[in-house]
């Protein structure tokens, strides 16, 4: 994964806690601007009423396809999440093999996380784009995953309002066998299992994004995303850029990025630079849930997917993200490693707050 990799160190005090949350790097979240979903401007005929030819007209934008009555679904729809379930799903994707950017075992990860999807009844876009890397140009295969509900034919782009997101590709190396059942297979599978549970709710799921990033990893060795030619977080940079160019940047209330969070030995370590009230309310799920203990602070700052979502689109992100694991970018980052609890606690936070952030 693409961020200053520094060892972790949890800080047990709530009054540290607190006066790391308000930081001045912090971002606090900005309420959505009107939305208003613009179709593809369409010439009318040309109509003769004389030898010149009258200017075409242009039709009015068509309104956005409005939605069938949509089930609310459980009420503590967190209860429905199964860290199993996605156990099951991380273990699909291990047994691939290594996953980097520009390899064929990418493509045949792609392909399982879109059936997958599908599955669960979310339409999945691909935001192919190519950009320049320290061994020449790949391309990289962002996957966007929008609910889909009975009676549409195309899922809507103007409904959502939280983002969530993992990185599903795997650092590359040439002297060892990186299969990354943590990094990035943990979170892309509790990814997989949140669009089956939200798919119980379609009214909520309509109002989730849910995004699965190519190329956080470096391709050789991470550079600042503003450095003049940068190595790492390819797709979340694309990505960021796109929402912001296209305006939808502007209808997202906040989002959630999920980062090696199987480790058997789990425990959240949230970067310092967590947007203060979006963390406030992750962490008063949390305590409602009983495993507060389990969040905590690292004492630096992570640059991982969250930070184009905030810097660039300017969408208040929070990093869930367990980086106190020993097995890091080694060999030893295996299926063995990684067990269903950490998956479990992070799904039912985040699916808790956006139940609750998204009423």
């Amino acid at each position: 994964m693409i961020r200053t990799k520094l060892p972790a160190l949890r800080l047990a005090s709530a009054a540290l806690l607190a006066a790391l949350c308000i930081l001045p790097g912090c971002k606090r979240p900005v309420a959505p601007e009107p939305i208003v979903e613009v179709a593809p401007e369409v010439a009318a005929d040309a109509i003769s009423s004389s030898p010149t030819t009258a200017p075409a007209q242009k039709k009015p934008a068509a309104p956005p396809a409005k939605l069938p009555p949509l089930a609310e679904g459980p009420a503590e729809i967190w209860k429905e999440f199964s860290g199993a379930k996605a156990l099951d799903e991380v273990r699909r994707q291990v047994e691939i093999g290594p996953r980097a950017s520009g390899s064929p075992a990418i493509e045949k990860t792609r392909v399982l996380i879109e059936s997958s999807l599908q599955a669960n009844g979310w339409e999945v876009e691909r935001q192919s784009f190519t950009d320049e890397t320290p061994r020449g140009p790949i391309t990289f295969v962002n996957l966007i995953g929008r609910y889909l509900p009975p009676g549409l034919k195309k899922a809507p782009t103007h409904t959502q309002r939280a983002l969530v997101c993992s990185h599903y590709d795997t650092k590359r190396f040439s002297t060892i066998a990186f299969v990354g059942a943590n990094d990035a297979g943990s979170s892309t599978g509790a990814l997989i299992e949140l669009s089956r549970v939200l798919a119980l709710a379609p009214a909520l799921a309509v109002q989730v994004e849910l995004v699965f990033f190519d190329g956080e990893e470096a391709i050789v060795q991470f550079t600042a995303p503003d450095d003049p030619t940068p190595d790492g977080l390819y797709g979340s940079r694309t990505y960021a850029r796109t929402l912001r160019d296209s305006g939808r940047a502007r209808q997202f209330q906040f989002g959630i990025l999920w980062d090696m969070i199987g480790d058997k030995d789990f425990g959240i370590t949230l970067p310092p630079d967590s947007p203060p009230a979006l963390t406030r309310e992750l962490l008063a799920d949390a305590e409602a849930l009983g495993i507060r203990e389990k969040f905590g602070y690292l004492d630096r700052a992570i640059l991982d997917d969250h930070v184009p979502l905030n810097t660039v689109a300017k969408i208040p992100t929070v990093n869930l993200i367990d980086f106190d694991y020993l097995y890091w970018h080694t060999a030893d980052d295996t299926l063995e490693r990684v067990g269903p609890e950490g998956l479990q606690h992070v799904g039912a936070v985040t699916l808790r707050r956006l139940r609750l952030g998204l009423k």
